[in-house]
């Protein structure tokens, strides 16, 4: 699952750094590796996807220094823009919210307030339901848009 989430953006990343094919299945398959060899220190989950573009970048970035000795590489700057990994991101945000306007009410429109950082009771006040259904509400509907985006990833 890691990899098909996760997969086509350390590809893109890769290939960015001007790697070839060959030389960027290497990048890709060091920062998995790295990946496995730091899984213990992760702390945030959600942070995955940043910090395995981040390492594919440098294991492309060490690959090339292999390649070129003397040749000066642009020093990774966490927070660079990544014009590859910024069109991924941008094709997944519209895939995800493709799939919550496929979502019936009252999910579509919780997931929407969830999103835009709405707290429990304006949840319930824009819905009309109890501020303790909020929660288990919420649940139900993130797990409607999962076998949901699961479905469309398997058309595909």
């Amino acid at each position: 699952m890691l990899e098909s989430r996760y997969g086509p953006r350390m590809w893109a990343t890769a290939r960015a750094c001007g790697l070839s094919e060959a030389d960027a299945a290497d990048a890709v398959q060091g920062a998995w590796l790295r990946l496995l060899e730091h899984l213990h220190t992760i702390r945030d989950p959600s942070g995955i996807g940043a910090w395995l573009a981040t390492t594919t970048r440098r294991e492309a970035l060490l690959i090339l220094r292999k390649g070129r000795p003397g040749v000066p590489l642009p020093e990774v700057v966490p927070g660079d823009p990544d014009p590859a990994a910024a069109v991924l991101e941008a094709d997944i945000s519209r895939r995800l919210w493709n799939a919550v306007s496929g979502l019936h009410e009252p999910c579509r429109t919780l997931l929407q307030l969830v999103a835009a950082d709405c707290g429990n009771r304006q949840v319930a006040g824009r819905l009309g339901v109890p501020v303790g259904s909020v929660g288990p509400t919420r649940s139900r509907c993130l797990e409607r848009l999962r076998t949901l985006i699961h479905q469309q990833e398997t058309v595909q």
